[in-house]
């Protein structure tokens, strides 16, 4: 039975699990506080956006940003040598604020329920 669903999310599946993996191996970083949300892969299978999360304060999230960034060679490298793909995907890590974004929507929404 064939999968129903494109190549490129199936291989995103696999880069979130094993770059989850790899992030642990990278010193200075809290990974305890860090995870990856999902990966956006182009259907060309070439480019890939990690989205990660954090849980901490603003210091740790610029801190965190600045080591994924330097670490972005060593990330892919590693994931080149764990994946078996022709070509390894360029990547790039961005914050995903959803979290925080849901938490202003609820209480925004609590406000309201008091004000009735």
């Amino acid at each position: 039975m064939p999968l129903s669903y494109k190549r490129s999310v199936r291989v995103g599946q696999l880069i979130q699990q094993t770059v989850s993996k790899i992030i642990r191996e990278i010193p200075d970083l809290n990974t305890g506080l860090v995870t990856i949300t999902h990966v956006r892969l182009t259907e060309d299978l070439l480019s890939c956006r990690i989205y990660y999360s954090l849980f901490g304060l603003q210091v740790d999230k610029k801190r965190t940003d600045e080591i994924l960034r330097k670490n972005v060679g060593k990330v892919r490298h590693q994931l080149a040598l764990h994946l078996n793909l022709r070509r390894t995907p360029t990547i790039s890590f961005v914050y995903d604020n959803t979290n925080e974004n849901a938490t202003k929507v609820f209480d925004i929404l609590e406000k309201i329920g008091e004000k009735k």
